[in-house]
């Protein structure tokens, strides 16, 4: 008589392409095709496979991961023109691609400009978020009042005005194969894992493409463009605390704009939550989303 196999399942992570909101985007995807849907969002100067461990967590616990490389990133498409990376639409790449697979609803998580996508998504669009988890970046709203009132993050921001200068952010980047882009990142990063975001990177048009959703933002600053309405889906913030780019308190003040919201802040955690504490990371995200 055999033994049972008690093991747990298993995927590989699927790729494909689709097009939605007249873009073209790179999906990498795991998980039972019926089980429930997940969305995780990368940030800046991510692309889908900064969560490749969260993704097979999820998976193999019976979810429908679904994983884009963001428009300008990574192998998805980059429209040329700063017009094109406007909130509204990197907010409709995300719903175009729940409508594409036919999705009613979907538990929606973000880290970085991910997380701010994530934002705007579940406010805009509150009945197509089940469950929504941010990582370390906090509601627009608050971000707009703190960088109005606190300079030290306006200090912590200086790359932001950087990015706006043309051809010379794009340079500066490149310098010393991806030193500045390369330095953003956890020092423990492995030379494999750097040559894959290089090789992200070197893609034709991506820097330009990944730069062209700051200027967009700072172009329309002053503007409306995001919600300012409480988010009324669950909401998880996960908080690094040794962020050295967003000051900590804006995830406390993030909570005032969630209807039913909780902070779980990792102490030693830095900006880079997702890859500092996966295993954590993972299990926080699976509560959550269950």
């Amino acid at each position: 008589m055999n033994k049972k196999d008690t093991s747990e399942p298993t995927f590989t992570i699927e790729h494909s392409e689709v097009r939605v909101n007249n873009v073209r985007l790179h999906i990498a995807a795991s998980g039972p095709r019926d089980g429930i849907p997940v969305f995780l969002l990368h940030g800046f100067p991510d692309a889908w496979f900064g969560w490749e461990y969260q993704i097979k967590f999820l998976a193999r616990n019976g979810f429908r991961v679904i994983a884009p490389d963001q428009r300008g990133y990574n192998l998805s498409e980059k429209p040329t023109g700063i017009k094109h990376y406007e909130l509204e639409q990197l907010t409709s790449d995300i719903v175009s691609l729940a409508d594409h697979y036919k999705y009613d609803t979907i538990n929606l998580a973000g880290h970085d400009w991910g997380a701010a996508v994530c934002w705007n998504v579940a406010t805009r669009y509150p009945k197509r978020v089940k469950n929504l988890a941010v990582l370390n970046v906090p509601h627009p709203t608050v971000m707009t009042n703190y960088l109005k009132r606190h300079p030290s993050q306006m200090l912590k921001s200086w790359y932001i005005f950087v990015f706006q200068i043309p051809k010379i952010a794009e340079i500066l980047a490149r310098l010393g194969n991806w030193r500045l882009l390369i330095s953003a990142f956890p020092k423990y990063l492995p030379s494999s894992t750097k040559n894959r975001y290089r090789e992200a990177w070197s893609q034709f048009g991506a820097i330009t493409g990944m730069i062209n959703w700051y200027r967009a933002a700072f172009r329309l600053a002053g503007r409306r463009t995001s919600s300012t309405n409480k988010v009324a889906s669950p909401t998880l913030i996960i908080w690094g605390k040794n962020d050295r780019y967003l000051s900590y308190a804006m995830a406390e003040l993030s909570l005032e704009y969630c209807q039913h919201g909780k902070l779980v802040t990792l102490e030693t955690a830095s900006h880079w939550v997702l890859l500092d504490e996966p295993d954590e990371v993972s299990k926080l995200l699976l509560n959550h989303f269950q």
